[in-house]
């Protein structure tokens, strides 16, 4: 006979309920310190009771990673009702924004917090405040409604819990990074310099061409040749190789770096835990 499994939704509901003072606790850090708590938990709790509701057995989808979804949106939907960021906060975002993004791209990096303070007419005390006040209000985008299926959800809904990976996320997380460690030092030296002292190190393009003795200009191409080699390394691990790949020296190349970048570590190490980093 057929053993037809149930869902019980008022024992889940009670199973639960701890979860939603474990996600209040991880998301409150994010608000100001006059969002009142207990109003999360109450938000929390209805979310959790929306998602026994809506909870279908047969998806095969854990009720806690589904639950604790409705929850984490329950509660960010509250913290926007509530709207305490203040408009004026909204303008300066967008002025920061785009002071970054124009100088960006007159100088072709990320600025500096110093260059920042000067373009905006203010500190680098005040913008650095600034900063606190935006990446707080960050959770107020959250509510934008995204499609999944046939449900719609909110952003803040369907974030990954990066702390609670599913095995074979977590899984592939390791690969992936293992196999940035491996190709990252198979680069050529000077490239190997090049991004590790500018994405690891913090180091700007006019300090690694005073190291390496070359101009600006030729580390940021150096900058844009590695981490297209990167790109087609990685790639071509989970790819199946072009067919109109054209041949030549460039398509040479890049297969042999592909092909050393596959023999460089054992599968086994790498969905191991991880290594240590890799160092210039």
């Amino acid at each position: 006979m057929e053993i037809v499994e149930t869902f019980d939704r008022q024992a889940a509901i009670e199973e639960f309920e701890p979860l939603v003072r474990h996600i209040v606790f991880q998301v409150a850090v994010h608000f100001p310190r006059h969002v009142d708590r207990e109003e999360l938990n109450r938000a929390g709790a209805l979310g959790l009771v929306e998602a026994a509701q809506r909870y279908d057995l047969d998806r095969g989808v854990p009720f806690q990673r589904f639950a604790a979804q409705r929850i984490r949106g329950a509660i960010l939907d509250a913290v926007r009702a509530a709207d305490w960021a203040p408009r004026s906060l909204r303008t300066m975002a967008r002025s920061f924004e785009q002071t970054s993004q124009r100088l960006a791209n007159e100088i072709g990096r990320p600025p500096t917090l110093e260059e920042m303070a000067e373009a905006m007419e203010t500190t680098t005390e005040q913008l650095t405040r600034l900063q606190g006040k935006i990446s707080r209000s960050v959770v107020l985008a959250l509510d934008h409604m995204s499609s999944e299926e046939d449900e719609t959800m909110t952003l803040g809904e369907t974030l990954m819990d990066s702390a609670n990976l599913e095995p074979s996320e977590e899984l592939e997380r390791r690969e992936l990074h293992a196999y940035l460690r491996d190709a990252i030092a198979l680069l050529p030296e000077r490239h190997r310099l090049v991004v590790i002292g500018y994405f690891l190190e913090g180091r700007t393009s006019h300090d690694l061409a005073r190291f390496l003795g070359v101009t600006a200009s030729r580390v940021s191409q150096m900058r844009s040749e590695a981490l297209e080699m990167l790109r087609q390394g990685i790639s071509a691990q989970y790819d199946e190789p072009a067919s109109d790949d054209g041949g030549g020296v460039a398509a040479d190349r890049r297969a042999r770096f592909a092909g050393a970048l596959g023999e460089s570590s054992d599968w086994r190490d790498r969905i191991s835990v991880q290594k240590a980093a890799v160092s210039a």
